[in-house]
């Protein structure tokens, strides 16, 4: 399959996911140059950062709804898999499928920011507009007002406004009555706090009484909030002092968005980037970001699976799968709370173990990790046994630079594990 057929493919997945500016033969020439670049990352002859460019292109054609990620990501995880090696048998099929994990996870990640980053622009739009709106009210009231009044109805954010003096509400449009699940007619003359209510007296009201205070001009936030009736938004608040020609404060405006779906969509996508679809453990990339933060002496333990590859030869990937899923539950049983547990690829796993007192406890959770493993799995109504080769190393991350820790625990697992394989 060359790049053009993946890119038809990939266009043809994209049908019905959104109304796209462009139509259907440009988003196939759109396609067909990313896919060529995409072909050569899996391969690893070409850049991954093609899978941000393609993320970057789909959303300026109008691709902006989650269907469109779930999509792409299909088409990177499985089409793309196919037209670099068609052949599951080849020797580069297994480094391929790992890369296009890797493209799809880069793809999912930039996709995510780049929904966020459009939707924030247009709200910093509709931000400006209502604020240009209400510093011309006191100049051509009349005109500004009638203005003003077409954009804070129509608008589909949430706009209020509070008296600077006895921070009370003056108006509020329907759309900021939705987000807080409060009448707006309930609204006006009633205080913040009272709207708010107990459940919802944290930062954002923190934040607010600084306004009040002249402490700061605005202030931004994100911050769940409980409605009145217990079901939960995840709310987008921004808050700005309208002053007047003369710099006094007469009034404050703020601003809400619903983002609770965005919230959820990026949270899915953020954990499908760092973690093993298979075994839901973290995974290389999650796995060296808590080494990375790390502080203190750690402990790693490197394992890999002995006699996984003939149970996947003789009962087949299904059996395989499993062993791997029960295999990454007996790891999170068996490790403390200040220990993680990753799958690399394929039957090779990792676990960090933060504030590691020695080599002795080390020593005690390789010991731990061997006996939760040693008894046999149950496959399909059948008993199989797996073995495990275990390296480990233990490094101070206080004297330790960061690529120099990442190098020093990739040679210390290593040689303990050739040293263990020569025993």
């Amino acid at each position: 399959m060359g790049a053009r057929e993946l890119a038809k493919r990939w266009a043809a997945m994209l049908d019905g996911a959104v109304a796209p500016t462009l139509t259907r033969a440009q988003i196939e020439d759109l396609l067909t140059g990313f896919s060529a670049d995409l072909m050569a990352a899996v391969r690893g002859t070409g850049d991954p950062s093609a899978a941000h460019r393609a993320a970057d292109a789909l959303i300026a054609a109008n691709y902006r709804d989650p269907l469109a990620v779930h999509r792409s990501v299909l088409v990177l995880c499985n089409d793309l898999v196919q037209a670099a090696c068609h052949d599951p048998a080849c020797a580069d099929y297994a480094p391929v499928r790992e890369r296009a994990a890797e493209v799809a996870a880069e793809f999912a990640a930039a996709f995510t920011a780049g929904l966020r980053n459009a939707a924030l622009a247009e709200q910093e739009s509709t931000m400006a507009a209502a604020l240009t709106a209400a510093r011309e009210a006191e100049a051509r009231r009349q005109l500004s007002e009638a203005r003003f009044q077409a954009i804070f109805e129509g608008a589909s954010v949430g706009i209020g406004t509070v008296d600077i003096t006895t921070g009370r509400v003056v108006d509020v449009n329907n759309a900021m009555a939705e987000a807080l699940g409060v009448p707006a007619a309930a609204m006006p003359g009633r205080t913040v706090a009272d709207i708010l209510g107990p459940a919802n007296m944290g930062d954002a009201f923190e934040h607010f009484q600084h306004l009040l205070s002249g402490e700061v001009d605005r202030f931004r936030i994100e911050t769940l909030h409980t409605r009145p009736d217990d079901s939960t938004t995840v709310v987008d608040l921004s808050m700005t002092v309208v002053r007047d020609t003369a710099g006094n404060p007469r009034f404050l405006v703020g601003v809400t968005v619903d983002v609770t779906e965005r919230k959820q969509l990026a949270d899915r996508l953020w954990h499908d980037a760092h973690h093993d679809s298979l075994t839901g453990l973290p995974n290389r990339l999650l796995f060296f970001n808590r080494l990375t933060a790390a502080t203190g002496q750690v402990g790693v333990c490197y394992l890999d699976l002995d006699g996984f590859k003939e149970i996947n030869d003789q009962r087949g990937h299904t059996a395989g799968d499993q062993v791997l899923r029960d295999v990454a539950h007996r790891l999170r049983t068996a490790l403390p709370p200040t220990g993680t547990a990753a799958r690399l690829g394929g039957d090779e796993f990792i676990v960090l173990l933060e504030n590691c007192s020695g080599e002795a406890e080390l020593a005690d959770l390789a010991a731990e990790i061997l006996a939760a493993l040693d008894a046999p799995f149950e496959v399909a109504g059948l008993s199989v046994t797996v073995g495990a080769s275990i390296g480990t190393a233990l490094v101070d991350t206080r004297s330790t630079a960061i690529d120099e820790l990442m190098h020093v625990v990739d040679t210390a697992m290593y040689r303990n594990k050739a040293a263990r394989h020569r025993r």
